[in-house]
């Protein structure tokens, strides 16, 4: 199998995990830069999105790094999140176009850890995600 063999296989996985999540598709959210153990999603922040105090709720931030996350640690196999924690840096408000980046620190066995940086448009960081993943075992049939 050569390296443009890999890249497809990995982009049809991409495209039926993302056929499936609605979560995701429902807040705009697209992916962007799949590669093993890495990707980018973004989304544009909407007044639906805004808290009292005029900035991101927290669980849209949360919710589009751990999609980054989840399409990074999925270029391995299916796999879970076996725990996740995200430090906010600054707030977002309505407009902003936010990306994060997932990139993969460490895989072993059937466990991974990995970094996103949240982003807005000009490059400011927004919030710092970090992930554990955990490989699906097979169903037995």
């Amino acid at each position: 199998m050569d390296a443009g063999d890999s890249h497809e296989e990995e982009q049809r996985a991409v495209d039926a995990m993302y056929a499936d999540d609605l979560a995701s598709r429902s807040l705009g959210i697209v992916i962007e830069d799949v590669a093993p153990g890495q990707a980018t999603a973004r989304m544009r922040v909407t007044a639906a999105m805004v808290n009292g105090h005029a900035i991101v709720h927290g669980g849209y931030i949360f919710l589009l790094a751990d999609t980054a996350f989840a399409f990074a640690c999925n270029t391995r196999g299916p796999h879970v999140a076996g725990w996740a924690e995200i430090v906010f840096i600054q707030p977002a408000r309505e407009g902003d176009e936010l990306a994060a980046q997932a990139s993969e620190r460490v895989l072993v066995g059937g466990s991974g850890v990995y970094d996103v940086t949240v982003r807005r448009q000009g490059g400011e960081v927004v919030a710092e995600f970090r992930g554990q993943s955990r490989r699906l075992r097979e169903r037995a049939e």
